[in-house]
């Protein structure tokens, strides 16, 4: 299996546990990454705001440099917030002939055209339906069995493009983590919004999504999603969360292909899991980290 790989700016900065755990569990299931040529930010969440072109064409000029490489290829993109921009620039591609149009046109100010015709897939798609869990338990070498496992898939790798998961009842992480040896957690909040950047414009209500999510994950090991906003808000966050909660809300946030890449055999270092801000001593001992 051959993907052309689009890290977004997270995976270089913030989120670096989660490109190198990417790249590490990938290549252990003979996957090919070919990163996209002189890529560059797909807009995050501030150009939208600004501009409606200028974020479709900041997403599009990545389509466009994909095409070059693989006018029929797939795009594979870890970052939630980054898979979306790139789903809607080439939904948009398809579907509105007018703005293709007007994209093209400002594209053409670095001699760019971008026809739509790469597919843009979220990592947790490719590792759900592409390998699957028939795929990935004869690469498990390590069981985690002992550990529970809280999935989270947050918003936007399921939100508004039903591709390849129910939105309101996410399940396509429970056979991947059960081929690991793990039990998975019980709960109803694997969908629900962790508050994104409001814990930093508003964070009272942006913490208050927090506290709920570690207090539903009691119970659990650990957690593991696939976006860095919804790991940094879970993670990052968890020593004010306990304090408006009253109580401690401490528990092991890790990526899907960390969790993935420890059952695979593969190092922590490797999988960047000394960059994770916290791994419980609990989770260490159970790992034999």
């Amino acid at each position: 299996m051959n993907y052309l790989y689009y890290p977004g700016c997270s995976l270089t900065a913030s989120a670096r546990e989660y490109d190198l755990a990417t790249r590490a569990a990938l290549a252990a299931a003979g996957v090919d990454l070919t990163e996209i040529k002189d890529w560059t930010c797909c807009g995050a969440s501030a150009a939208a705001p600004i501009s409606e072109l200028l974020s479709l064409s900041l997403s599009a000029r990545n389509l466009a440099l994909a095409e070059q490489m693989a006018a029929d290829g797939q795009v594979l993109v870890p970052c939630s917030a980054c898979y979306l921009n790139l789903k809607k620039a080439h939904d948009t591609l398809n579907n509105d002939a007018g703005s293709r149009a007007r994209i093209n046109d400002a594209l053409a100010a670095v001699d760019l055209t971008v026809a739509g015709s790469v597919r843009v897939r979220h990592l947790l798609d490719v590792l759900a339906t592409d390998l699957g869990a028939g795929r990935l338990a004869p690469l498990v070498h390590r069981s985690l069995s002992g550990l529970t496992v809280a999935a989270y898939y947050g918003c936007q790798c399921l939100r508004p493009y039903r591709e390849f998961d129910d939105p309101e009842r996410p399940v396509s992480m429970t056979p991947l983590i059960e081929a690991t040896g793990a039990a998975v957690h019980p709960w109803e909040m694997g969908a629900r919004c962790c508050g994104a950047s409001l814990v930093s414009t508003q964070p009272a209500a942006g913490l208050e999504r927090v506290c709920a999510i570690l207090k539903a994950a009691r119970g659990a090991d650990l957690i593991v999603t696939v976006c860095p906003m919804c790991q940094m808000n879970l993670d990052g966050w968890q020593s004010r969360a306990s304090r408006m909660a009253g109580e401690d809300l401490s528990v092991t946030v890790l990526y899907l292909p960390q969790l993935l890449g420890l059952a695979m055999g593969i190092s922590p270092r490797e999988l960047g899991m000394d960059l994770n801000l916290a791994v419980m001593k609990e989770v260490r001992e159970k790992l034999q980290m």
